[in-house]
């Protein structure tokens, strides 16, 4: 059997993100486990803090909770949000002209349905800011729920824009400080940690105009929230420009730092600097890239472990299980098993 194309090797999610959306649902006593394999989610992943899921694993799950719990917050808050809101938000937001104009419909369609917390679209000194305050004490659940609201409004943004608007921040509380998350490769800006949680970007973005459609809008919706994960990525990063680089070498010797470089018409000395900068490592843009493939690949019963190492470019098959184990906590074997059980 043929591997999947390597240039649809997509980037996982960690299990710190399926830990936390199943918080209201064992909050709420439902069966977790249930829901996780309904989402093709091996339940004994929750145990390994290294391992990733795909973003179809996530969206299925997103899905599973939205319908067991009747909330498109997935029993984070206190009160469900009715089924069907980010629908009508969406068909707000593609009737207006402007990005303005659809944010401030969105968030003040969305302040009549929450009630733990508010968001608001505030302009000051030339900067935007998309902020979300707690009504309520905050606990991981609602902590949760606001950071996840905060990143889904931004990639509704993106989609009426159809372009990835350029953050100047994210904003995180401080109590977020010590977990490592996806945030800024989702997000691609620097985090602030503080008092709120949201995002900003300059004020005159707000004057894009929306190109999206009722047309447009039903393709949207029978995607989302797949197509909310992580479409519109910054292509003219450095470390996005390396991750396609190295990706069209899957199955084969990866270039080293130095034939990136020299690729790029840039010293690995510049190479190195250029990736400091962006908060990434050519090493860990490797195995990252290498991680996902074999998540990926995984999924496919017809190829055999041998033959993924081979795909990868390892040349013996143990020394791919050390690498997977090293970049997951399993070994590969025993997440083929769980996922495919």
């Amino acid at each position: 059997m043929s591997p999947p194309s390597s240039g649809n090797t997509r980037q996982t999610i960690s299990i710190g993100q399926v830990q936390q959306i199943v918080l209201g649902a064992r909050r709420a006593g439902r069966d977790c486990h249930a829901l996780l394999q309904r989402a093709g989610i091996p339940p004994e992943l929750l145990a390994s803090p290294l391992a990733r899921v795909s973003q179809a694993q996530y969206a299925a799950l997103i899905f599973e909770l939205r319908h067991s719990l009747r909330d498109e917050l997935w029993g984070l808050c206190r009160r469900p949000l009715p089924l069907g809101s980010f629908e009508a938000a969406c068909r707000l937001a593609v009737g207006c002209r402007t990005l303005e104009e659809a944010l401030r419909a969105g968030l003040r369609h969305y302040r009549l349905l929450l009630s733990d917390f508010t968001p608001r679209l505030q302009v000051e000194a030339g900067v935007a800011h998309m902020s979300l305050a707690p009504r309520v004490p905050v606990d991981p659940p609602l902590g949760y729920a606001m950071r996840a609201f905060a990143f889904l409004a931004y990639g509704l943004v993106c989609w009426l824009v159809a372009r990835r608007l350029p953050l100047l921040v994210v904003d995180q509380p401080r109590s977020e400080i010590e977990r490592v998350g996806d945030a800024p490769q989702l997000f691609q800006a620097p985090l602030h940690y503080g008092l709120r949680t949201g995002w900003r970007f300059e004020a005159r973005w707000l004057l894009l105009p929306i190109v999206q459609t009722p047309e447009s809008l039903a393709g949207f919706l029978a995607q989302a929230p797949a197509s909310l994960l992580l479409k519109y990525r910054d292509d003219s990063s450095l470390a996005e420009r390396i991750r396609r680089l190295l990706r069209r070498h899957l199955g084969g010797p990866m270039p080293s730092l130095e034939d990136v470089g020299a690729q790029l018409a840039m010293t690995p000395q510049t190479l190195r600097r250029r990736l400091r900068e962006e908060g990434a490592g050519f090493r860990a843009i490797r195995d990252d890239l290498l991680r996902d493939a074999a998540i990926d690949y995984l999924t496919h019963p017809g190829l055999t472990l041998p033959e993924i190492a081979g795909q990868l470019g390892f040349s013996e098959a143990s020394t791919f299980h050390r690498a997977f184990k090293s970049w997951t906590g399993l070994a590969p074997g025993a997440y083929r098993q769980e996922r495919l059980s």
